[in-house]
């Protein structure tokens, strides 16, 4: 094994573009790209392609119509169905939707290829994390579930264990419902509380089915959870578990629309507690799955402000050199921000919340804290499956 790491990376995903008016703007990942280029995380990674999914890879996921109707509302939009959550409000049909969906989701996969082939140690593709999307429809403005696609082929390859930690503010279905009946993988997800929020699933007593009883693990935040209460119910749950399934590869999915600045949730979390989640679950890859770990990135609206920063934190923990947070963002990078967005850029990698404090859950249950009550759900509802004390 080579032990460098891989940085997925094709200028085409810029392309995954539903219009002016959609939230999910893909300047995003253009800026995203160009803060790992001024940071010089780039020289501490391997960038590479990757082909498009072809049909035999995205049937590992998706039903045959369905990647049917996303071709045809490819070349004509106008023609969508949405019988198939085409061309709908948060999937508008778009020319070109089908090649640059399989790219993305081509990418995913290649990073999990290079991973389990011991080309690579870590992999991240931050465009990627289309978390939403089902087998036989588009959700959520994910139109290919590459996470999804990459486990599905790790498994095809012989991984006999695959886990999947997202901690994307929406719940992370897509993922849950391909493998809902597979013991080989584990999903666990961390995200605001149905209640307040698409796709209002993810109770914590969706614990998987048949089989696969005990493989889906769902923690529903109460909205205005902070920084400590999110590293809190993350630590409180995520280690003991893959501890216990002892993952052949760690997949993770790393939106950044748990942000206290993103427009479409209502969690409360800085840069720095997201960067924190990044190195854990660096470690945690380390500490259970070899070192193995493919990383994805996922929702994220705030998209000058927080999105291009969280990623870079990524690639730089993917690397090995993470970014120090009182690092200053290089001018050349604000420069371009402006003359794209007329926006102004941010100036250093933090929000000022480093080291972000927290509390462990062996420290003592509060009855009377609404982000306890939802780690003990949790906790009640799936740890008994796997054998574990809740």
């Amino acid at each position: 094994m080579s032990g460098r790491a891989q940085l997925m990376w094709d200028e085409a995903v810029t392309g995954y573009d539903f219009g002016p008016e959609h939230p999910m703007d893909p300047v995003r990942l253009d800026l995203t790209r160009r803060l790992v280029s001024a940071l010089g995380l780039d020289r501490e990674v391997e960038v590479v392609g990757a082909k498009p999914a072809g049909d035999s890879t995205l049937r590992l996921v998706h039903r045959e119509d369905y990647v049917q109707a996303v071709k045809a509302a490819s070349v004509d939009p106008r023609a969508a169905d949405v019988s198939y959550g085409l061309g709908t409000v948060d999937d508008p049909a778009f020319a070109g939707m089908h090649e640059v969906s399989s790219l993305i989701a081509g990418l995913s996969v290649g990073a999990a290829e290079a991973v389990w082939r011991g080309e690579a140690l870590h992999a991240v593709n931050f465009s990627g994390g289309l978390h939403h999307a089902m087998p036989g429809g588009a959700a959520g403005f994910c139109i290919y579930n590459d996470a999804a696609l990459a486990i599905a082929r790790l498994l095809e390859l012989g991984a006999e264990r695959v886990a999947y930690v997202d901690v994307d503010v929406h719940h992370g279905d897509g993922v849950q419902a391909a493998f809902w009946e597979d013991p080989r993988v584990l999903t666990i997800s961390l995200h605001e509380h149905p209640r307040t929020l698409f796709p209002q699933t993810g109770w914590p007593e969706e614990t998987g089915a048949g089989a696969g009883a005990g493989a889906a693990v769902n923690v529903a935040l109460p909205a205005g959870t902070g920084d400590a209460g999110w590293l809190r119910a993350f630590h409180a749950v995520v280690p003991e578990l893959l501890a216990d399934f002892r993952p052949d590869v760690l997949v993770t999915q790393h939106g950044a629309d748990t942000h206290f600045e993103d427009p479409l949730a209502h969690l409360a979390v800085s840069l720095d507690a997201q960067r924190a989640v990044q190195m854990a679950c660096h470690e945690l890859a380390h500490a259970h799955a070899g070192g193995r770990w493919v990383a994805l990135g996922g929702g994220g609206y705030a998209v000058v402000d927080v999105v291009p920063r969280s990623w870079a934190h990524l690639v730089g923990v993917v690397a090995g050199r993470p970014v120090a947070p009182e690092t200053v963002i290089p001018e050349s990078w604000r420069q371009a921000v402006f003359a794209r967005t007329r926006q102004l850029a941010p100036v250093r990698m933090t929000d000022g919340r480093w080291p972000v404090e927290w509390g462990a859950w062996e420290a003592g249950y509060d009855p009377e804290s609404r982000l306890d009550q939802a780690v003990r759900a949790t906790r009640r509802a799936v740890f008994p499956l796997r054998g574990l004390l809740t």
